[in-house]
């Protein structure tokens, strides 16, 4: 049977591979896919507290789709900003995009 701890660890690895993808990448997409992991971590932790806290009430899949919102505007708006700095510079790299020149 699948207990709370299950889900936590999977949210727990979830969460860590995000937060690696963020620090060692430096490709701007490959960081804004770790955001999107780490924020699908919380989703997973939400819904699981939810299941097993309070099993009858919806506040945990309701903070989870108000998540994937945030995390769906984060995505157009960070690839908005990739695609800017792309026609720019001609990089996606983070470490080459140092100058706040217009």
């Amino acid at each position: 049977m699948i207990t709370l701890t299950h889900y936590l660890v999977l949210g727990a690895l979830l969460f860590g591979l995000g937060l690696y993808a963020v620090l060692t990448r430096r490709n701007a997409v490959a960081m804004l896919m770790g955001i999107e992991l780490m924020l699908n971590a919380a989703n997973v932790n939400l819904v699981a507290f939810n299941k097993y806290a309070a099993p009858g009430a919806m506040q945990g899949q309701i903070f989870a789709l108000i998540v994937i919102t945030i995390a769906a505007c984060e995505a157009a708006v960070g690839l908005a900003l990739v695609l800017a700095a792309y026609r720019r510079f001609e990089t996606t790299y983070v470490d080459e995009l140092d100058t706040m020149k217009g």
